[in-house]
């Protein structure tokens, strides 16, 4: 297998090391930044450097752009122009804006947007390892006009490297990333600056903080360009949060004002339950089971079918594509983790008018 890398940092550095060691795939890649590039080699996350976009995503079957937010609509148009059938795929934390700004010449059908959720609080190609992407949930993002063939090997190689992936739509994605990962930065930048400007009425050298601020505050001022472009490209739904986030705050300082302590201890009581629920593991448990979809072969129809399972937060172990021999009809054959889960599966997709039938367990 012949996979492209462009863009060798943290993420695409991990993403190169786990395709060489779990999926024995060449690897090319490009960086803007030739020493990055050399580095990527040595340290093992790439089998060659190449000199251009073209160059490293030429024969590729899968590319990756890693590349700064704010550059991946050209970066990706590039991947499709030199890559005759290869999957294209970007990492990026916002999804609407880029889909939004890929050109309308251009067929993107072959462009899958996706996600992963790993990271760490180092950056850079040296901090880069396989192991990062273990149990990642990693969101793809298909639309109507995605291809279902290259759906199915994005989904199946990023599987394969250690991730969970799960389809959702870019709006959804971006309103779900807006409260859990993109306000937290925003609040962790306004507690300190806040925290600086009252603090040092007090006292001509701040005091020490204690690790509550330190844990609360980790992300501040984190890389202020990928952070920009970040902000930029999902304003609206950032802005939405900051607004509802207000809203609590203003909320919980009435209540505190108020001086109740049972009905302060009960609100601290909900918050430990919520933070619970929302750090539960996603594992499924139970042997798989297939689902066996009936559908016609036309544009859409892995998209809407793996779309509609994400929204009802129904994971995709595995999936398969089987055409018929006319190309006109042909079936998914989709593994969910546990019979309940999967008789779940099988009504949302009965929803969408498809035959479905779901066979037996054990492993896949």
């Amino acid at each position: 297998m012949k996979i492209a890398v462009l863009g060798v940092g943290l993420i695409g550095g991990s993403i190169g090391l786990a395709a060489r060691r779990r999926l024995g795939a060449e690897v090319a890649g490009f960086d803007p930044d030739s020493a990055t590039l050399e580095r990527a080699v040595e340290l093992g996350a790439l089998d060659r450097a190449a000199e251009s976009i073209a160059e490293a995503a030429a024969e590729s079957e899968v590319v990756f752009c890693a590349g700064p937010v704010g550059e991946l609509p050209s970066l990706v148009v590039s991947a499709l122009h030199a890559s005759a059938d290869g999957v294209v795929s970007d990492v990026g934390s916002t999804k609407l804006a880029l889909v939004g700004g890929l050109p309308g010449d251009v067929d993107t059908s072959r462009f899958i947007g996706g996600h992963p959720l790993a990271g760490a609080e180092t950056s850079g190609v040296e901090n880069a390892r396989a192991e990062l992407l273990d149990g990642a949930r990693w969101y793809l993002t298909p639309v109507e006009r995605s291809s279902g063939v290259h759906y199915d090997r994005l989904q199946r190689t990023v599987a394969e490297l250690g991730a969970r992936p799960q389809a959702i739509d870019a709006e959804t994605h971006d309103r779900v990333m807006a409260t859990v990962s993109h306000v937290p930065h925003v609040l962790a930048n306004v507690l300190v600056s806040e925290a600086a400007a009252a603090l040092s009425e007090e006292s001509e050298r701040l005091p020490e903080v204690g690790t509550s601020f330190r844990d609360t505050t980790r992300v501040a001022g984190a890389n202020p360009r990928i952070w920009g472009d970040i902000f930029a490209s999902n304003s609206e739904a950032v802005a939405a949060g900051i607004d509802a986030v207000a809203g609590r705050l203003a909320a919980a300082a009435e209540l505190i004002r108020a001086g109740d302590a049972d009905a302060v201890g009960e609100w601290h009581h909900r918050a430990g339950d919520d933070r619970r629920r929302l750090l539960e593991s996603e594992l499924a448990g139970g042997d798989l089971r297939e689902l066996r979809v009936s559908v016609e072969n036309r544009p859409g129809t892995v998209a809407e079918v793996a779309l509609a399972l994400g929204r009802a937060q129904v994971n995709i172990e595995d999936m398969a594509l089987y055409p018929a021999p006319d190309m006109r009809t042909g079936a998914i054959s989709i593994w969910i983790a546990g019979g309940e889960e999967a008789e779940r599966a099988a009504g949302v997709v009965r929803g969408l008018e498809h035959v479905v039938a779901v066979v037996g367990g054990g492993e896949q």
